[in-house]
């Protein structure tokens, strides 16, 4: 299972950590990614994490130098810095995690977890 929080109204060039707490597996082996969806728009891939063994974190052009995403694997939990928001990054946003390497792609991943709205607005 996965569980994300941490999402809220923020100002334009605040910040935001987002966590996706993950019980039932170990993130050892799994890539844990972040998407994010508008209404009306595709959900998007935009952060990916996964054993340092098997490569580094991903991230979408679009958020490239304004988030980060950790994990800490004796808590089981994946997180999203999200530092210079924009209303641009006005989404719900989701975890999603399998076994292997980070993906974009929805279809890569059998689990997901609820998502968490981001709402960036003055």
């Amino acid at each position: 299972q996965l569980q994300a929080s941490g999402g809220g109204l923020v100002q334009p060039g605040g910040s935001l950590r987002l966590s996706c707490a993950v019980s039932g597996f170990s993130l050892d082996y799994y890539a844990v990614a972040w998407f994010r969806q508008v209404p009306g728009k595709e959900r998007e891939g935009i952060s990916c994490i996964t054993s340092p063994s098997v490569g580094r974190p991903w991230y979408e052009d679009s958020v490239k130098g304004r988030f980060m995403i950790s994990s800490d694997n004796r808590e089981n939990t994946v997180y999203l810095q999200m530092d210079s928001l924009t209303p641009e990054d006005t989404a719900v946003y989701y975890c999603a995690a399998d076994e292997g390497r980070c993906s974009f792609l929805r279809r890569a991943y059998r689990f997901w977890g609820k998502g968490t709205l981001v709402t960036v607005s003055s």
